[in-house]
């Protein structure tokens, strides 16, 4: 049974924008806690942004203020917008629940000219 689904990874020039969006079933996103991973080809996974149940938010330095994450709770989704990349933001993202510790099987975003 799936939990999570991810969608909107792509190709991406540096500076370009994506949207990720990661959809959930209702069980997990109305009592969890979502939050986005990348994992870059040869390095360990690593947290992006995070959102709790109730909105709020927090990221990782390096994408702070060209990030966004946010939740549409009519949808059972979170999304990630994704602003100013960079090549070495290229990796596979993943969308992960917790307390209930669900991964989805990510999408690969690529950042390159």
């Amino acid at each position: 049974q799936v939990q999570l689904v991810e969608s909107g990874g792509g190709f991406v020039q540096p500076g370009g924008s994506l949207r990720l969006s990661c959809a959930a079933s209702g069980s997990i996103f109305s009592s969890n806690a979502l939050g986005w991973y990348r994992q870059a080809p040869g390095k360990e996974r690593e947290w992006v942004a995070g959102i709790t149940t109730r909105g709020s938010t927090n990221y990782k330095d390096s994408v702070k203020g060209r990030f966004t994450i946010s939740r549409d709770n009519a949808k059972n989704t979170v999304y990630l917008q994704m602003n100013s990349l960079k090549p070495e933001e290229t990796g596979v993202y993943y969308c992960h629940s917790t307390p209930r510790d669900y991964w989805g099987q990510g999408t690969q975003v690529t950042v390159s000219s």
